[in-house]
């Protein structure tokens, strides 16, 4: 690249306040460079973008601070739902949170839309709330789940409703609805899934014991659930289960039992966010898994104990 010599003296001494000022040492831009500036993201802007595995999150505050975040995540962990607009799935980090502040701060196109979900009329409007404001979602993680204890000498009506309605019936109504809304945008042509659910189960399906009886069957409901929703909202719909371990402290756990718990696994230990996180987005984009569960526990699953694990290291 060559660039012809400018004569900046004596001018280049000269104080520049506008852009005329600049074009007395520069030429104008080209048609091509010009050009270059789009309003929306082309087929190659989607091609470049879903094939990086990384990126650079910039936003500003309130205040005119900027910030910029590094993501990064296996080729495809940003996708492109429309042309002017991307998917940017968010992962633990250091808790600054600063760009969700920002966006918060900003009024951009991050959406926090809260619900009580053992409420139906509250539960039901959450899907139509987020297509308003975000755009139909392509990906459903139902992870809110209520875990409180009781045994079966504890046992009771009230435990037992609460943890069916948070646990259960929600992601049912949320799962329902998605599919509602991409059924009827579905055109006859169209082929495979244009849409996932993601439910969080957990591992102890696998390996039962008599701790949190009513969390328990609750997630025992959602497993069946998860067959059911994927036989009933194919080919519309892929519904997966992800049953993950032990991962974050617990009630009254203390950090070293919960140390000491997460290493009792055929692996030495269970499972963390990262981990979740990165199989929801295995899942999210993996079109021809559909009604089985993906365990994520470093193999707890496979240790038979008479106790949840929790209690086994207090």
């Amino acid at each position: 690249m060559s660039h012809e010599k400018s004569e900046l003296a004596p001018k280049s001494l000269a104080r520049l306040t506008s852009e005329a000022d600049l074009r007395l040492y520069y030429p104008a831009a080209s048609e091509r460079a010009l050009r270059k500036q789009l309003d929306h993201l082309d087929s190659h802007c989607k091609r470049f973008i879903e094939s990086s595995p990384f990126l650079v999150l910039a936003s500003f505050g309130a205040d005119g601070r900027v910030d910029a975040s590094p993501r990064g995540g296996e080729a495809g962990f940003v996708r492109c739902q429309h042309e002017r607009r991307l998917l940017i799935p968010d992962a633990p980090g250091n808790q600054r949170l600063d760009s969700l502040s920002n966006i918060i701060q900003t009024g951009q196109r991050g959406v926090a839309l809260q619900a009580d979900l053992s409420d139906e009329s509250q539960a039901s409007q959450l899907i139509q709330r987020c297509t308003e404001a975000l755009g139909l979602p392509t990906c459903l993680v139902n992870n809110a789940s209520l875990f409180q204890y009781d045994v079966a000498s504890s046992f009771s009506y009230a435990s037992f409703d609460r943890h069916m309605l948070t646990n259960v019936a929600a992601p049912l109504i949320l799962s329902r609805d998605l599919y509602r809304q991409h059924a009827k945008l579905r055109s006859a042509d169209a082929q495979g899934p244009s849409g996932v659910v993601i439910n969080l189960l957990d591992q102890k399906l696998e390996n039962l014991n008599p701790d949190f009886l009513s969390y328990t069957l609750s997630k025992a409901a959602l497993h069946s659930a998860t067959t059911l929703s994927a036989q009933s909202f194919a080919p519309n719909l892929r519904v997966v289960g992800l049953a993950p371990g032990i991962t974050m402290v617990s009630g009254d756990q203390t950090e070293d039992g919960f140390v000491k718990a997460h290493g009792m696994t055929p692996l030495g230990k269970s499972s963390t966010p990262d981990d979740i996180a990165d199989a929801v987005t295995y899942l999210a984009r993996a079109n021809a898994v559909t009604g089985t569960t993906l365990y994520v526990d470093g193999g707890q699953h496979l240790l038979s104990t008479n106790r949840d694990v929790m209690f086994l290291t207090e």
